[in-house]
């Protein structure tokens, strides 16, 4: 798999990545949401954000009106928030599009742990979208939301591995990661699987498959 091949599977994942866009629409009026905002209320906040951004809620859709919602709660250091309007700087959504103020906010959400961001960052630094292609940073910030669950930055790991770009290189630590994003439905990580094993003796495939079913088994403990 080639340089070019994982930034084309780094844009294919661009438009997938989880950056926090609630789905919650309630059936409470967007009146009343905003008097709540007013107040400071974090929940009406994002209610406002979310319902522009999809609209739906009562609401037609409106990325301007989405970003001011947004901004307003990432100043209150949303994590969350912060990723979504980096999201929108990054499209140009509501916003002029500007990749590194969409980088700076993403840079405030990683620092909070949040895996949207930190998938971000790596898509950022592994194409070079508003900074110096890095993909040693890259691999850092893809390791971080893989560790915590994100399962587009799984993918991203286990090629980087599979290339040696940005470490070294490790078919079986390649074949983890990528096998752990297909065992959670990943269809791009089901195709890259096969590319992958290639290097591999088939005890080196027992042995990653293992750990991936264990990571698997792990994770669903946590998650209860």
């Amino acid at each position: 798999m080639s340089a070019s091949r994982i930034r084309q599977l780094a844009c294919a994942l661009a438009a997938v990545a989880a950056f926090g866009l609630a789905a919650a629409q309630g059936p409470v009026n967007v009146d009343d949401l905003r008097l709540r905002a007013s107040t400071g209320d974090k929940a009406a906040i994002r209610q406002l954000a979310d319902r522009y951004y999809s609209g739906r809620g009562g609401v037609e859709q409106d990325f301007r009106e989405a970003a001011r919602w947004y901004e307003k709660l990432a100043k209150l250091g949303d994590a969350r928030a912060q990723t979504s309007l980096g999201l929108m700087y990054a499209r140009g959504y509501g916003v002029e599009k500007n990749l590194q103020t969409a980088h700076r906010y993403w840079s405030f959400a990683a620092a909070q742990n949040d895996p949207g961001a930190q998938f971000n960052l790596g898509l950022s630094y592994s194409r070079g979208d508003g900074v110096a292609q890095d993909f040693k940073r890259a691999f850092q910030w893809y390791k971080k939301a893989a560790n915590r669950g994100h399962v587009q930055a799984q993918h991203n790991l286990g090629v980087l591995y599979h290339l040696g770009k940005g470490v070294d290189r490790d078919p079986v630590r390649a074949f983890f990661w990528v096998k752990v994003a297909a065992l959670q439905g990943d269809d791009v990580a089901g195709e890259t699987v096969a590319s992958v094993a290639k290097d591999l003796t088939a005890e080196q495939i027992q042995e990653a498959d293992a750990q991936a079913d264990a990571w698997m088994k792990k994770a669903r403990n946590v998650m209860r």
